[in-house]
């Protein structure tokens, strides 16, 4: 018989801990709904979902790693384990091929479900890629869109950090544990992005850094944005990976482009002759991406239980029959900027509750966000 795990936590890391292919371990999950349901269904139930002989013998002994993953989640605040069955699992990664079983996180979940734009480059930019990395992150952190990267050297250095810098939003996608910063100088860096932004990795804690998973790595990367800009890159280099998963998931890809002299650029000269979007502000890649953030909009409002705006209703006015939720934050929201801690004193609701609610009504055209202030949109 399966080992009976306490509760879900436990039995989806125990599922994460089978290894192997996951679409069969997402189609069990989707059978029968709940992670402790998968672990108790048994190996007949493994079998049909495509489990092979290697998945079903660690799903009937989970190893210690599952112990070690426990009580990592068990040991901060700001420690989130979100599989595929979990209502908040992001809607833009789930759209995505191949998405992860889980995601561990520490930081602010609600992050990755905020329209974002991936900045990835070269590990060793010219001082030119890194400043232009770093403008376009403090323009996007201005206009409330999140900063996707993979915590690398060079470009997704400068992006994490000027977004940081900026008061922004920024989400580090992990190659490795969710508890091994890699590279080892961006130690610190991992620290201030867990503590201000979102840390995000599909491997349990304690798993090193392997070449072999950083494509990986790269996929959950443009799966969680609605675009990816390449800022430099050489003709081969793990950011044009990050670009064609981009592509493959339907978003959009941006390439600034260099000098023919710069071998940094060659990359994104490459992207440009096969189809992405030759930019030079970070103007161009917001208009873009509108129509793309609208279409979230939707997801998120299902996820909230928000209400739809009727056909009549101005943007000045709450919807009709609103939900009382959005009716008192609406009500707290005035068109002088406000800050979070105003509108949670306001309308008496939780600063995750006020957070998921701006970002519905900012995606509907009825909030306007600059600086971590809300207003209503004249």
């Amino acid at each position: 018989m399966p080992h009976r795990s306490d509760d879900d936590a436990s039995a989806l890391l125990a599922l994460i801990h089978a290894g192997g292919a996951g679409a069969p371990r997402r189609q069990l999950l989707e059978q029968t709904e709940r992670p402790l349901a998968a672990l108790d269904a048994g190996p007949d139930v493994w079998r049909a979902a495509g489990l092979d002989g290697a998945q079903r013998r660690a799903m009937a002994a989970p190893g210690p790693g599952v112990d070690h993953a426990r009580r990592w989640l068990d040991t901060g605040p700001l420690r989130r384990l979100i599989g595929w069955h979990d209502p908040d699992y992001p809607e833009l990664l789930r759209r995505a091929p191949n998405p992860p079983l889980a995601l561990f996180v520490e930081g602010d979940p609600l992050l990755l479900w905020r329209p974002g734009i991936a900045i990835v480059g070269s590990r060793a930019p010219t001082a030119g890629g890194r400043d232009n990395a770093a403008h376009f992150a403090r323009h996007f952190a201005a206009s409330e869109l999140a900063v996707v990267s993979g915590l690398a050297s060079g470009i997704d250095a400068a992006a994490h950090e000027a977004t940081l810098a900026a008061g922004g939003a920024t989400v580090a996608v992990l190659g490795s544990g969710i508890d091994v910063p890699y590279p080892r100088s961006n130690t610190r860096l991992h620290a201030r992005i867990a503590a201000g932004g979102a840390v995000v990795s599909e491997y349990p804690p304690g798993t090193p850094a392997r070449r072999e998973q950083f494509p990986s790595r790269n996929r959950i990367v443009a799966g969680l944005a609605l675009g990816t800009l390449v800022v430099e890159a050489a003709y081969r280099s793990g950011a044009l990976i990050t670009a064609r998963l981009a592509a493959e998931s339907g978003r959009e890809v941006f390439a600034i482009p260099g000098s023919i002299h710069n071998p940094m650029a060659r990359g994104c000269h490459r992207l440009l002759r096969d189809g992405a979007q030759l930019v030079e502000s970070p103007d161009e890649v917001t208009a873009a991406l509108g129509p793309l953030a609208a279409s979230l909009a939707g997801a998120l409002r299902a996820r909230l239980g928000a209400p739809i705006q009727s056909p009549g209703t101005t943007r000045h006015n709450a919807p009709a029959d609103p939900d009382p939720d959005y009716n008192r934050l609406w009500k707290a929201l005035a068109f002088d900027p406000s800050g979070m801690d105003d509108l949670v004193a306001r309308s008496g609701l939780t600063v995750a509750r006020v957070s998921a609610m701006l970002l519905v009504m900012e995606l509907d055209g009825r909030v306007e966000a600059a600086h971590g202030r809300y207003s209503r949109k004249s």
